[in-house]
Order: structure tokens, then sequence, then C-alpha cells
């Protein structure tokens, strides 16, 4: 069912409103009036066809927690609970009464993400953008000129070892052949882990010959009770437990099979989409995750396109769709993008790309853009340290194409309460300055926030 309009309650008098609370001068008090809120109540509403049954919760308060979650790196619980204790949170998500009780359970945030998809995740950045346009915090020229690059999004799984891979596809079969009622000839439970165990001892003493013969033969165990379940095959019916089996068996079966040098390797049984990318960086070779094409502004560093990128795609050709896609959200094709080597054969010709170490040729004006190059690196490194670009927590290649727009997200609003604090800031120095000429400025008196000195 659709969500119901949120009516204020104004014959509640007893209790006070969140606005005489909270300080209506506050960045989120007022980020919240730069957000087009009606937006979401109108689209989202189409995901609830049926006029029946229970009313979804509201598109606003779910968009806001969004935002809150990624702009101050929080997790689906996390946020939940710093709603409840925080009145600028439930005023930024539309509440009008202070409320003690949680509004949805952090499981609905899951639900809420397969539901809008990787196009309501771009909406959420589509409307950051309008409010960093509006608040002053990014100018409208700017959007013409922008950075290109990628980075890693690392997946949430464990640093892939041989030893480990074949342990746990080992004990995942074992726990098939107990739901399914197969009897196997051996399961290893007690030899298998010992091995597995003293396969790390082996490479930490650098005995790496012994290492490769433990190896071996615990991939010897996994094969044996892979083949002995396939072997009982006709004795599982026909049911969605058999397609199960079945699905394993084509994974465990790649893995076993895949060498050092193999294409599509799997290094991780429940994600087995992750790319091994390696960036070049001295302190770490290789990150294990999905790539992501990230799109900034060259003066402000906003981001106005992300995309994750599966595959391990190369840079040069992701260029045109990341171009496409700033072209989307922000209503404007770029005219000028600047982006490193990687990118040379991009093949773009719609828009001027300024590729770093290319200096022949070019004014002033565009060796100044150029430099300007390196500042998206500082960005990457705040959406990974400040954000929660550093890992992504969500399963397969939809959880990461819906992340990494939401990180981006959350980057803008942290630019954009940045700015609304330096204007506040600005305001202030110029009413002390006002209300105390002549004063210099370390024995002047402290004045708060209402403009009263103390």
């Amino acid at each position: 069912m659709k969500p119901h309009s949120r009516i204020e309650e104004q014959d509640d008098l007893l209790r006070p409103r969140l606005t005489d609370m909270i300080d209506l001068r506050h960045e989120l008090a007022k980020l919240e009036k730069l957000i087009d809120w009606e937006f979401f109540e109108t689209e989202w509403a189409g995901f609830f066809p049926s006029t029946t049954g229970r009313p979804a919760t509201s598109p606003r308060l779910v968009a806001g927690l969004l935002y809150l979650q990624h702009a101050y790196r929080l997790s689906d619980e996390a946020v939940v609970a710093r709603w409840v204790e925080n009145p600028y949170y439930q005023h930024f998500t539309g509440e009008t009464f202070f409320q003690h009780r949680p509004p949805i359970d952090p499981s609905c945030l899951t639900r809420w993400r397969k539901r809008i998809g990787e196009e309501g995740a771009e909406w959420l950045l589509t409307k950051t953008i309008e409010a960093g346009r509006t608040s002053g915090s990014v100018d409208d020229g700017s959007l013409a000129r922008i950075s290109v690059d990628t980075t890693v999004m690392e997946k949430n799984i464990a640093h892939p070892t041989d030893a480990r891979l074949y342990e746990k596809a080992r004990r995942q079969l074992v726990t098939l052949a107990d739901e399914g009622g197969i009897t196997l000839r051996q399961n290893y439970n007690r030899l298998a882990p010992r091995l597995a165990m003293q396969i790390g001892r082996y490479a930490h003493a650098r005995q790496f010959k012994r290492m490769r013969k433990a190896l071996k033969k615990l991939k010897g165990y996994t094969g044996r009770v892979l083949r002995d379940i396939r072997r009982q095959l006709d004795a599982i019916p026909q049911s969605p437990f058999r397609e199960r089996v079945l699905d394993a068996l084509v994974l465990l079966g790649r893995l076993l099979h895949q060498g050092p040098k193999s294409r599509g390797k799997i290094y991780a049984l429940h994600e087995p989409e992750v790319d091994c990318i390696s960036k070049g960086k001295a302190r770490k070779r290789y990150e294990f995750g999905t790539k992501v094409s990230l799109a900034t502004t060259i003066d402000e560093g906003f981001v106005v396109g992300m995309r994750a990128l599966p595959g391990n795609p190369y840079d040069g050709h992701t260029l045109s769709e990341a171009l496409e896609q700033v072209a989307i959200l922000t209503g404007k094709t770029p005219e000028l993008a600047v982006v490193d080597r990687g990118y040379r054969g991009h093949g773009v010709s719609t828009t001027t790309v300024l590729i770093s170490g290319t200096r022949r040729g070019l004014t002033p004006k565009l060796k100044t853009l150029l430099r300007r190059r390196s500042a998206i690196e500082p960005e990457i490194g705040h959406m990974k340290t400040d954000g929660r670009l550093s890992r992504c927590p969500l399963k397969g290649t939809f959880g990461d194409a819906i992340f990494a727009v939401l990180c981006g997200c959350g980057h803008n609003i942290r630019k954009i309460l940045a700015h609304l604090r330096a204007l506040w800031s600005i305001v202030m120095a110029a009413f002390r300055a006002a209300v105390m000429p002549g004063i210099r400025p370390e024995n002047r008196y402290i004045v708060d926030r209402s403009g009263c000195s103390a």
C-alpha cells in the first residue's frame, strides 16, 4: 500500500515541537530546506501499486536516513539508533515532534535499497547536486569542467587464500550433504581443519615446498567430497534444494579447476563476482572488490557522477559512460574533462579531454585546469576515510552499483554542510566586528550563536 501523507498534528498542544527544541540555524536544519523531498514522495510512491495492506514507510524518512547514513559513515543499525537520540536527525527526516522509538527496523533499509535500485540512488545524487547549486556549494559554471578518475571499492571479504577457500568449500559441501540426507564416504571434518592450519604455519615459516604439498592434499579432500555428492545426485528429488546443490557444485568445481593465472577466478565463495585489481600502490599491491568511476567538479570537488564498473574494464573504455551519466544527472554536457594517463585511447569526441602529461599546444588556462586534475585524489581519500567507500557491505554487483552512488551522495552532503558552516562563521565574524569595533580579536568577549555577549 502507498505511504500516507505526513500530516502535522495540529491539536497536540502539550508536546513541544522539534522546531522549538533545535537551533534552526544549524547546518542540518538549513539543508533540510534545500532538498526537494516532494520528488521522492511522488516518484517512490509508484513502488506500491496495491491499495490494500499496511501503509509503506514514508519515502522522505528513507531518503533522509540514507543521506545521514552515508554522510556520517553509519551502518543501518547505527543510523536508526542515532535517529532516536538526535533531534536534528528527526527534523531532517520530516518529523514534527520528538520521537522516542525507532521509526523503522534497520532491515527496512535493505528492502528499500532493493526497491529503488541504481536509478533511485541516482535520483538521490541528483537532489544533492541541486541542493549544492542552491546553497552555493557548487557554481553552475563549474559543472562544465570536471575531473574523472577510477578507484577500487573493496568488498567485505577476507583476504583470499587457497587453503581458506578449499576448507570453506569442503564445509559447505558437507553441510549440503547433511541437509540432503547424503551419506559421505568420508567428510574429513577432523583432518581438513588441522591441515588448513598447518598450511598457514608452513607459509609463515617460509617452508613453501611443504606448504604446496599440504595444499595439494587439502584440495584433494575437497575434490573427493565434491565427487561423492555428484555421484549421489540422483537420490535428491527435483526441488529448490536440488537447484541449490547443483549451483554449489558448479561454483566449487570452478574453484577446484582454476589455476594461478586463470581468468574469472573466484576469491570469495559468497561473492564470486569480486575482481582482483592492481592499481600500482606500494602499500597494497592487490585490492579485491570492484572498480568505481567517479566524476567531480574541478573547482569544488563536488561529485556529479559515480558508477560501479564490474569486470575491471580498461579506464579509457569507461569515459564515455561517465560523461553520459554526468550529463543526465546535471542536465549539462561537460565541456572539459581532465583525466590521468590511464584514459589514453578513450575515443570521446563530444567533450574536450585533457590527459595529464600533455602540455604541448595548451593555453595557460588549460594548463592550470590540467594541474588541478590531481585534486580528485584527496576527494577519493575523503570518501574512503570520512565516508563508506573503503568497503562495500552490500551483496553482489547490484549492491556495488547502489552503494557507489550512495557514497557520492554522502560526500556531497558533507560538502554542503561544510559550506553552510563556513557561511555561518563569516556571518558571526561580521556581527562581532559590527557590535565590538576597535577591540582586538583576542580581547573580545565571547559571543554565542544567539548574538549575546557572555
